[in-house]
């Protein structure tokens, strides 16, 4: 729409969601020549005790679990460490990365957000599913993009929101239910992954070139390192916390 004021035409600016949809292609590189970072995010010295969250008070949620419920903020088995968000953080400057049309689903379940850590690109649907029948929300604590608090009162119930600037990491939480946190890295391409049980992680079809990753974990902080990736190289990187 164009507005006129006293003669002079205005127009409008586009939403940050509309200028991520408009981006260009990416710079294009070959793709025979994608690299793949993998490796282990590892832990030393003695593991802190599981934490056991309190949820008899919710009749509503303490049905789905007949054992303890433990916090997922620091999981280490065998001195792996879990749900560490690992990502391209410097080199991919000056490339552009259009937001997949495929969705990413955080499903409140078992009054808990699986996954507990995930990712999504800049102007990527995100879903948000609530598969227990009672009562949850998704409250949203972003810096570079707009807060939002949804409701997801009914089981099968879904909202669906994305993020409009690069972020890491955005927490969430609900606050019908406060043990229930989780967090999304919010990045402007797709080199992001998140370690497993095992602590392994994978990134791959990256362009060769020099990067700086890091690894994010929410207690236990971030560390980066320098890489230099050459064409069709499996690069192993490890992190130690």
């Amino acid at each position: 729409m164009t507005v006129v004021t006293s003669g002079c035409a205005k127009k409008e600016t586009p939403s940050p969601e509309s200028a991520v949809s408009q981006a260009p292609a990416k710079s294009a590189f070959d793709p025979s020549t994608a690299a793949t970072l993998a490796g282990k995010v590892l832990f030393t010295g003695q593991a802190p005790a599981p934490k056991e969250l309190s949820i008899k008070g919710n009749p509503e949620c303490s049905v789905f679990h007949k054992e303890p419920l433990y916090s997922e903020e620091l999981l280490v088995k065998d001195g792996a460490v879990q749900n560490v968000f690992v990502y391209v953080k410097e080199g991919l400057e000056g490339m552009n990365f259009p937001p997949p049309a495929a969705p990413v689903t955080i499903e409140n379940k078992g009054c808990v957000y699986l996954p507990h850590v995930t990712g999504a690109q800049v102007g990527q649907p995100v879903i948000f599913l609530n598969e227990d029948p009672t009562l949850h929300n998704i409250h949203s604590f972003p810096k570079n993009s707009r807060p939002w608090n949804l409701g997801l009162p009914f089981q099968g119930m879904k909202q669906t929101k994305s993020f409009s600037a690069p972020e890491v990491m955005v927490p969430l939480k609900c606050d019908v239910h406060p043990w229930m946190t989780g967090y999304i890295g919010v990045l402007a391409h797709p080199y992001f992954a998140v370690s497993d049980e095992n602590g392994k992680f994978e990134i791959k079809n990256l362009p060769p070139g020099d990067y700086v990753i890091e690894a994010w974990h929410e207690k236990l902080g971030a560390q980066t390192q320098k890489v230099h990736v050459e064409p069709r190289e499996r690069k192993g990187v490890d992190f130690t916390f």
